[in-house]
């Protein structure tokens, strides 16, 4: 017998199987009862926490806010003030330290909230270290968690932390205070809080809740039970907001569904946020929507047979077709999808095929010809440099044939020689770091002959270790750079510098070139007389970009000390390389010549 699902229209199918669907209204009223007796009880929940919230927040807001106001009649007390000036001599100084600390030992046992204070100065007196009162430098400032919120602010909270006592490490909360006077930075007072006290004001009647406390920052301060960070929290609430709120938390991460509930009255800085199970609140509602299922559970078990049996015949096809599309590989062992469908699905399965084939035949096409376009490209940059270099040689030789004599020619010609045997290479477009170095070594050369006969001063320095004179690179890769320096950093200068150093880095070498020149900012009042570098420049960062891919390259800039920086990023070549073959898929983005002919170092309007 011939399976309906491969031969039938799926549309009368569904139309079919969707008539016995009926009998899930059952489940509707279920699921209807349950979310509206579940809501009922959230709103009352949410209502009642966030009255217990506000009057918690007003209590600990009192405790905390006597803290502040403390803290503020403490730090402008006379004695210690007069203290903080240093301007006794050691007796007095020393004295009035006792007196300083008398008085703020008094205000720590009169109050049972305060564990300690904290007075950070200059020049600090030196006291028990498990004592109640402190007295610290402040160099040791920086290194508390309220210092970045004290540097924007006369006063800030910590959260919770731990300090030495004579009972051990002790939990406290930390509120710290600048002491100004008369525009005087004079020290900081930081008055540390019992943390368990609060503790105990944010359980209220509750112990076994989850609340926490977030200051005006947004920074959590205190957690009771399982509570997320302040950050976390801040995907479903403003934790730097000013109202009250509830939110129902749909399977957040480590805290599953649950009720938050989050309180902040106008006239407090702190936000309280309590988070609830969401099953400890809809337990109930659960028994009255389970009542009214058992009523249709016959008829939903069959309900359930009839759709699993249809999803699994619906969704085959599908998921076979998924399948195949997922690990589809040009050229490579795809899955084989059925040929017996004769419906939609055999539709499908046979248009997918075609697509397929043409897919391969264009992805085939396309290869060779981007593989053809590309080795063109390569060829023709690498062969378009040449002549340009021949052009920029040429016209140096004719003005120092003016201007020096005849007598260098021979020597230059002889460097000429040379670098134009170098430059061809056999027609390689690669040549040993060695071959390249010695050809910048023959221009520079003749740069020094040139400058020589005008009066001026050319240096050089070459730093290549022999390990990496052995390795290829794109030949002329250094050649237009050091001709920017000549041509455009050193124009109308009477002397120049140029160091070029190799550094071997894995899998990497770096080479960089710098020139004591006029940098790479364009000069109003010097204009170049001919147009050379751009090109040049641009022909190297092309063909590096051809050859090689990932993070190579060529990065300009100008040196701190003045002058410019290049830095050529390449590859670690022991033989020259095959060119590179592209997916013809891939969306290749070309090097971009910044600005035009107006980037590297060739500007339109003068300078580099």
């Amino acid at each position: 017998m011939t399976n309906p699902f491969k031969k039938y229209r799926i549309d009368s199918l569904f139309f079919r199987s969707f008539a016995v669907l009926m009998i899930l209204v059952l489940l509707c009223i279920a699921w209807a009862s349950y979310r509206i007796s579940s809501n009922s009880l959230v709103r009352t929940s949410s209502h009642y926490q966030q009255l217990l919230l506000d009057e918690l927040n007003n209590e600990i807001s009192t405790r905390l806010v006597m803290i502040e106001q403390i803290s503020l009649s403490t730090s402008r007390d006379n004695e210690l003030i007069t203290f903080l000036r240093d301007r006794q001599d050691e007796y007095d100084r020393y004295r009035r330290s006792l007196s300083v600390e008398h008085a703020l030992a008094n205000l720590t046992y009169s109050i049972p909230l305060i564990q300690g204070i904290d007075l950070y100065m200059q020049r600090p007196l030196r006291g028990d270290a498990n004592s109640y009162i402190q007295f610290r430098s402040l160099d040791d400032l920086a290194g508390q968690d309220f210092s970045k919120a004290l540097a924007n602010n006369d006063f800030a909270w910590s959260g919770k932390h731990e300090i030495p006592s004579f009972q051990g490490d002790v939990p406290v909360l930390s509120f710290a205070r600048k002491i100004v006077e008369e525009d005087k930075y004079l020290g900081v007072l930081v008055v540390h809080v019992k943390a368990r006290e609060i503790e105990k004001l944010l359980a209220g009647p509750s112990a076994a809740a989850n609340r926490m406390m977030i200051d005006t920052l947004g920074e959590q301060t205190l957690e009771i039970g399982q509570t997320p960070r302040s950050a976390e929290l801040s995907r479903w609430i403003d934790v730097k907001s000013e109202r009250s709120g509830y939110v129902h938390i749909r399977g957040g991460e480590g805290l599953g569904d649950s009720l938050l509930v989050y309180s902040k009255p106008a006239d407090s800085h702190w936000m309280l946020v309590e988070i609830t199970d969401w099953s400890d609140i809809t337990s109930s509602s659960f028994g009255l929507a389970l009542v009214i299922g058992l009523i249709g559970i016959g008829a939903m078990l069959l309900v359930l047979l009839l759709t699993h049996y249809l999803s699994r015949q619906f969704t085959k096809p599908i998921k076979q077709l998924v399948a195949a599309m997922r690990l589809y590989f040009v050229d490579g062992n795809n899955v084989e999808l059925p040929g017996d469908y004769e419906n939609e699905f055999g539709y499908l399965f046979s248009g997918y095929r075609k697509q397929n084939e043409r897919i391969e035949e264009l992805y085939r096409s396309l290869q060779r010809r981007y593989e053809q376009q590309r080795k063109a490209e390569i060829e023709a940059l690498q062969a378009n440099i040449n002549p340009h270099f021949l052009y920029n040689m040429l016209d140096q030789l004719n003005w120092m044939a003016i201007e020096a004599g005849q007598d260098e020619l021979s020597r230059i010609l002889e460097l000429m020689g040379r670098m134009f045997r170098i430059g061809l290479s056999n027609g390689d477009s690669f040549i040993t770091v060695s071959e390249e170095l010695e050809h910048i070594r023959c221009y520079l050369e003749i740069q020094q002959l040139r400058w020589q006969a005008g009066g001026g001063e050319l240096t050089y320095d070459i730093h290549a270790p022999y390990p990496l004179q052995e390795l290829f690179l794109p030949k002329l890769t250094l050649q237009p750079f050091v001709e920017n320096a000549i041509v455009h950093g050193f124009n109308a200068r009477s002397e120049g510098h140029i160091a070029i150093a190799l550094e071997d880095r894995p899998q990497q070498i770096r080479i960089v070139i710098e020139d004591n020149g006029s940098g790479l900012k364009p000069s109003a009042d010097r204009r170049p007389k001919r147009r050379t570098g751009g090109y040049g420049i641009r022909n190297v960062k092309e063909r590096i970009a051809g050859y090689f891919e990932g993070a190579y390259g060529v990065e300009l800039s100008d040196r701190e000390e003045g002058g410019t920086r290049v830095v050529i990023t390449l590859p670690r070549l022991q033989e020259p390389p095959v060119p590179p073959v592209h997916d013809p898929f891939e969306i290749a983005e070309s090097i971009e010549p910044a600005s035009g002919e107006n980037s590297s170092w060739k500007q339109a309007e003068g300078g580099y």
